[in-house]
């Protein structure tokens, strides 16, 4: 009970130096690859989910939006595996971090912004000014929209960190009420038990849910400049 409640946050060091970066690194050691040419139950189920994931964001993209299919369905394998592992005890999640899902946010966003400029620029230009705008308001119109547009990023990474780092602050609370609850009262012991039981299969529903969001997110903005 006496832990800090963000020690789980703390980006580990090993030896002093930081070990984030291997951390970061783990999870695509974890998705299984075959060498046989006929693929067992575990190789073909990831492969259905990822041709269904890759068609659904897909499927609203032109011949240059489906350039960065291999890119996206990356980011959410990366995404969903790095948040499930750090549902384990003792472990860190990197998209606690705000600093890393901006370093995932801003240059997605920076490269399908560029590209709507060199592609389209009269209409990506066109997003700044709608249509039938009265004359008077046309220079508020366009800082707002401006500032909509570089906020996209910013909006992406929080939205990422907030959920991840809530759901882990409320299993952790839960989780030290169970302790301090199992030399008290045991019926409540077991109810709050349970509730943490749920709370963990919401949580790990959350994660994956997030790692879609963020990547379908992208997806959008890249169709919105292509």
């Amino acid at each position: 009970m006496n832990e800090n409640l963000f020690a789980s946050f703390i980006a580990p060091t090993i030896l002093s130096l930081p070990a984030a970066v291997l951390i970061i690194l783990f999870p695509p050691l974890l998705i299984p690859t075959s060498k046989y040419l006929i693929n067992n139950r575990l190789i073909t189920t990831q492969q259905w989910l990822i041709k269904l994931t890759s068609k659904q964001m897909m499927t609203m993209h032109n011949t240059k939006g489906r350039t960065w299919s291999l890119m996206l369905v990356s980011l959410i394998i990366f995404i969903a595996t790095t948040n499930l592992l750090g549902l384990l005890p003792h472990s860190f999640t990197p998209t606690t971090q705000l600093s890393m899902n901006l370093a995932m946010a801003i240059p997605l966003w920076a490269g399908a912004v560029i590209m709507g400029f060199r592609s389209k620029i009269k209409n990506a230009l066109a997003h700044f000014l709608p249509q039938g705008t009265p004359t008077p308001l046309i220079p508020m119109l366009v800082i707002i929209e401006t500032i909509s547009l570089l906020i996209q990023p910013m909006a992406l990474a929080v939205r990422l960190t907030a959920n991840i780092t809530a759901g882990h602050l409320l299993m952790h609370l839960i989780g030290s009420a169970t302790l301090a609850m199992s030399t008290i009262n045991l019926p409540s012991t077991l109810i709050i038990f349970t509730i943490l039981i749920l709370l963990t299969i919401l949580e790990i529903a959350v994660a994956l849910i997030q790692a879609y969001v963020f990547t379908l997110l992208v997806s959008l903005y890249l169709h919105d400049n292509t």
